[in-house]
């Protein structure tokens, strides 16, 4: 699956462990999210007006927003870049260099390593902007055309890691989730708390849901994974799993062997379906996306 914008993402191997979600690579918060866990990860990077309220751990650098608030304490193993008005009520302590906008709140200090630089309330680019304008006025075109340029070299591209935790715009993440988007969990992942999401929801072999799932949109729960609550869905198919509530949805299909504590409610009836017919799907699915050769697909219809 490629980058979506408006996807959760859980990483395969992610652990929701009591109060701390561990992640073997980069978190990246998007802008008035709400994370009510601490987080421990290879780097975090946070947006705009996001709220963190427990400590964060990184093995590299992070690097949160404007008007941002980390209820905690920061330990970052890296550079620290920490934006405009934003309030860390804990204590920051880095390895690397510290960036700080205006305004910064850090309550109890910060230990740093490297170099400190603390920017002027003036942003950089507003000096730019009047300098080049100036220039303009003066009729130094060539020297304009030389700064935006050097400014074009220099334009600085972070690369996130191969291996991520998103969380799409506006979502909020605790005991009560609630998505605003799709939610997509790795494989092998233990992941905590109930999930409102307004989208679709995928669930990889091997995983467990300690709470509820709640969908808009279809609820796919594959093999060797655990939900301990409810399921509902517009549309819910539920393979080799273990589900410990009510499966509700318009549709429902399941696999002959899934186990369901619960009830099963389905307006619009219930489909099983066994290993034959598991595969015989996902070869004509394969083969609709061209990745399959016909003659299999016909042998199998």
């Amino acid at each position: 699956m490629g980058f979506d914008k408006k996807t959760y993402v859980i990483p395969e191997g992610t652990t929701f462990d009591g109060d701390t979600i561990r992640v073997n690579g980069d978190v990246v918060l998007s802008n008035d999210c709400q994370m009510v866990f601490n987080v421990e990860a290879q780097r975090l990077f946070a947006g705009e007006r996001t709220t963190i309220e427990g400590d964060v751990q990184t093995d590299g650098d992070v690097r949160i927003d404007l008007f941002s608030t980390v209820e905690g304490n920061i330990a970052c193993g890296g550079d620290a870049c920490i934006g405009e008005g934003t309030k860390i009520l804990g204590r920051l302590s880095l390895k690397g260099d510290l960036d700080v906008g205006d305004n910064v709140e850090i309550r109890d200090g910060f230990t740093a390593r490297g170099w400190i630089n603390i920017r002027s309330p003036i942003p950089m680019v507003l000096y730019v902007l009047l300098y080049l304008l100036e220039l303009i006025k003066r009729g130094h075109s060539e020297e304009v055309d030389r700064i935006l340029q050097e400014l074009q070299r220099h334009d600085q591209v972070i690369a996130v890691a191969e291996r991520y935790l998103f969380l799409p715009q506006g979502s909020s993440v605790g005991r009560e989730a609630v998505i605003n988007g799709s939610l997509q969990v790795g494989a092998d992942c233990t992941v905590t708390g109930n999930h409102t999401v307004k989208g679709n929801v995928y669930v990889a072999p091997g995983s467990a849901v300690h709470g509820s799932i709640k969908a808009t949109g279809t609820v796919v729960i594959d093999d060797q994974v655990t939900v301990t609550g409810n399921v509902e869905g517009q549309a819910v198919t539920v393979g080799l799993a273990t589900v410990g509530g009510d499966v509700s949805a318009k549709k429902v299909s399941l696999f002959k062997n899934a186990d369901i504590s619960g009830t099963v409610n389905a307006t619009e009836g219930v489909q099983f379906f066994d290993e034959k017919k598991k595969k015989m799907a996902a070869k004509v699915q394969r083969f609709r996306e061209n990745v399959d050769v016909v003659d299999e697909v016909a042998e199998m219809l």
